[in-house]
């Protein structure tokens, strides 16, 4: 059984000690150790590459990760510190981790593996030059094609999409407009107008007074009651009648659909 992570502080040759245990017979209670005595670390590592996201535990485990490999693969022997080893080994990870989690969208991974490159090309392009670097500055700074470096800043858009809910602008009374409100929807009422023009299309095979009824009851919206006293019938004559037209309007519109689909 894993005995309790150890809190006291561990020397350099002691830590040593237990990566070779570790590498050796594979002893959890010595990686515990170890784990527990860079903990910190790895925490402060995490909190560096987690300002402004909401991803700080899962960059803690991704860090641990990075640990844990460190471990298994330290050569005492090699003359690096083991300090040394770790904290590229971790930010490696975390960066790998970073990389292909906070694209928003997929793209290739030649692109994401670019994209910071031509960041920093901009950057420093545009401090030398003290204006925007044009296509063909980056790409010769990176030593890429242009159309590369097109590629990349298009497909980099995917990066972090914006969310429709972010405000992009102040209306003139204070208030804010978001993404949301100036992204276009598609308009139902454009199959409403084309079923509309379709039954107008048959109207013809109804007499007045069933175009009246069909008019009044499905465009208008007046109850069988409402229409039987404007036309001075019952209201079961009414629903004869509204039946009777909507029967004459189905047979026309099969027969138009049929016409369609010989044409």
């Amino acid at each position: 059984m894993t005995k309790p992570p150890q809190t006291v502080k561990r020397t350099k040759e002691e830590i040593y000690a237990l990566i070779k245990e570790f590498q050796e017979t594979g002893d959890d209670e010595a990686q515990t150790i170890i784990v527990e005595h860079y903990r910190n670390l790895i925490g402060s590592i995490a909190r560096k590459y987690s300002k402004g996201r909401n991803l700080h535990e899962d960059i803690v485990q991704v860090g641990m990760i990075g640990l844990l490999s460190t471990i298994r693969r330290f050569d005492p022997n090699a003359g690096t510190p083991f300090e040394g080893y770790l904290i590229p080994m971790v930010i490696g990870e975390i960066k790998r981790f970073l990389r292909d989690k906070t694209w928003d969208v997929h793209v290739p991974r030649r692109i994401k593996d670019m994209w910071p490159k031509i960041n920093v090309a901009v950057d420093e392009l545009t401090t030398k030059n003290q204006r925007s670097p044009k296509i063909h500055e980056i790409a010769e700074y990176i030593g890429i094609s242009e159309e590369e470096v097109l590629e990349t800043m298009e497909l980099g858009k995917g990066y972090q999409t914006a969310s429709v809910d972010k405000s992009i602008e102040t209306g003139s009374d204070g208030s804010e407009i978001t993404a949301l409100d100036v992204i276009g929807a598609e308009d139902k009422g454009f199959q409403k107008v084309d079923q509309r023009l379709l039954v107008e299309s048959v109207l013809h095979v109804l007499d007045d007074r069933e175009r009246q009824i069909i008019q009044w009851t499905f465009i208008e919206n007046k109850s069988q009651r409402e229409v039987g006293e404007a036309l001075e019938i019952s209201q079961m004559h009414v629903s004869r009648l509204q039946k009777k037209a909507i029967e004459k309007l189905r047979k026309a519109l099969n027969r138009h659909t049929y016409q369609d689909r010989l044409n």
